[in-house]
Parts: structure tokens; sequence; C-alpha cells
């Protein structure tokens, strides 16, 4: 395929260790997830707990291995707090990132969020009030000028279990947000495990995405989740995500139509799975193989 030279590719730690889950991977080591990563073919990782918090510490596990930072994720919680804490946080974030070289900030609102609490996942799911989205939009353009001030971008991160997870809210959020301050972030498995269609958001916002991330739905596993009504956690655990080409979606048609809207910025493979029962590094290498047979890069 074509037009793929701007496009990178990366992989995100939490394969070895689950921050949310933190006896999931607990005895793989930063050292050992990042060597990994580059083995396995990847040029650039996301942020996980283990890694050293001084810029200068982390280039100097991350260069010799020739990875970059492509972002990593920030929890926002402009619906239920003052906007003033969201802020605080948010420069304290921008600016190591920035100091790594991260273009983008991975931005997701956590008020109300059910992700990480034992219910279910969908009947569960918070719905926000016009007050709340009032505050999320206005709050998230605000972030958007933070960030733009290090010239970088926020990519808002829809994602399971919170107020911005179907196509109807992330419509409402593209559409009450400005295009300059806020852009989005596209991640195939959150897509698929709501119910949404990930072809027609990329066709719908093309040119507001600047961020990818590759997950893919064990549909055996999907049925169980739903079924059983279970939380999003337990639906991890159960190892409802893997890593591209191991599970459900099809993801050339999504390459095509990436290629085709001359993305630019990375793609980062990112499958929560419990380690014991996924190797991380195998998974990584079935999903490296699997991205270069479809689409060449």
């Amino acid at each position: 395929m074509t037009d793929t030279i701007e496009i990178k590719l990366g992989i995100a730690p939490i394969a070895w260790t689950n921050d949310d889950l933190p006896e999931l991977g607990k005895e793989n080591t930063f050292e050992q997830c990042i060597s990994e990563m580059a083995l396995s073919g990847f040029t650039g990782t996301e942020i996980g707990n283990k890694y050293p918090k001084d810029p200068i510490v982390l280039k100097s596990y991350l260069q010799p291995r020739k990875l970059e930072v492509a972002s990593a994720w920030f929890s926002a919680y402009l619906t239920t707090e003052p906007y003033e804490d969201t802020q605080a946080a948010f420069i304290e974030h921008r600016d190591f990132l920035h100091a790594m070289g991260a273009g983008v900030i991975v931005v997701s609102e956590q008020g109300h969020s059910i992700q990480g609490q034992a219910v279910d996942l969908f009947t569960e799911k918070p719905i926000f009030t016009e007050n709340e989205w009032a505050s999320l939009t206005t709050g998230l353009e605000k972030l958007g000028h933070l960030a733009a001030e290090k010239n970088m971008k926020i990519v808002y991160h829809h994602h399971m279990g919170t107020g911005v997870q179907t196509t109807a809210e992330i419509d409402r959020l593209m559409t009450e947000t400005d295009p300059e301050l806020v852009s989005l972030l596209f991640d195939t498995g959150h897509l698929v495990f709501s119910g949404e269609d990930p072809i027609e958001i990329y066709k719908q916002y093309h040119d507001r995405i600047h961020h990818i991330h590759f997950k893919d739905i064990r549909q055996e596993v999907l049925s169980d989740v739903l079924a059983s009504k279970d939380s999003f956690l337990t639906g991890v655990k159960k190892g409802v995500f893997t890593v591209p080409g191991d599970g459900l979606i099809d993801f050339k048609p999504i390459v095509e139509i990436i290629t085709s809207h001359h993305y630019k910025g990375w793609v980062v493979v990112e499958a929560e799975q419990d380690p014991s029962r996924a190797n991380p590094f195998e998974y990584a290498l079935k999903a490296r193989h699997y991205i270069k047979n479809i689409w060449g890069i």
C-alpha cells in the first residue's frame, strides 16, 4: 500500500503490566517490557506506571532501544471537579510528554466513569447532564489551548464505561468543540466493543483523528461478557481484548481508509490482557506480523 511512510507503529505497555489491574503482569519489569517492544519491531511506546518519571532517565532507557514516546493517558475530571484541579495535573503531564518529544496528549473524561467499578458495563454506563456536557466541552477546549502552547494537540479517547463511548456521544463531543482545539483518538477495540462502526467513525472524523489505537476483540469472550453483564475490568481479565489479527475485527478495510485519508502519526497496538495467559512478546510479534502483512509497514 502507499502513503504509509508518515505512519509510525507503537505498542502500549498495558499488555505487559496493567495499571488498572496491577496483579496482571506484576512480575514483568519495565526493562523487559521495552526490550520486547523493540525486539518485536515497534518504534514507539505509550507510558505505564513502571516507567521512570524523569524524562532524562526515561530517555536513557528508550533511546538505546530506538523507541520514542507516542503519548500517554491523562484522566480528566471536568464533569465532577473544579477545572483548576484538572488543569494543574494536565500542565504537569503536558510538560513531561513535551520533554519526551510527544506531539499528542491522550485525554479521557473520568468523571462518573465505571470502567474501574464492579458493575454492569452497559446498564450502569454514565450519561452526562447538560451542565456536565458544557463543563466537559469548555474544559477540553481550555486544555487544547494549553496543549497548543507547546505545539501539541489533545486527542480525546472515547472509552467503554465513560460518558463518551457511543457514536452519538462522540458526535456530540465533536460538534460542540473547536476542531482546532480538540482532536479525536480512534480506538478500534472500544468502538467494536460498544457496538459502533469504526469505519463510519473514521470517515466522519478523519480530519480530526490524530492518534490511533489498534486493538481487536474476541467474539466468544464479548458474547460471554454481554450475557454475564460483566464489568469492564472483568471483561479485560476474561480476555475480551486481543491484538490485531487475533479477533473478530477485519483490519484490512480500516487500514485502507486510514491510508486513503493520508493519516500521519502514531498507530499504537493496545491490547490489555492477562500476560500469564497471553504472552506479551508473542502477541506483540503476532500483531507486528499481521500489520506488516495487511499494510506493508
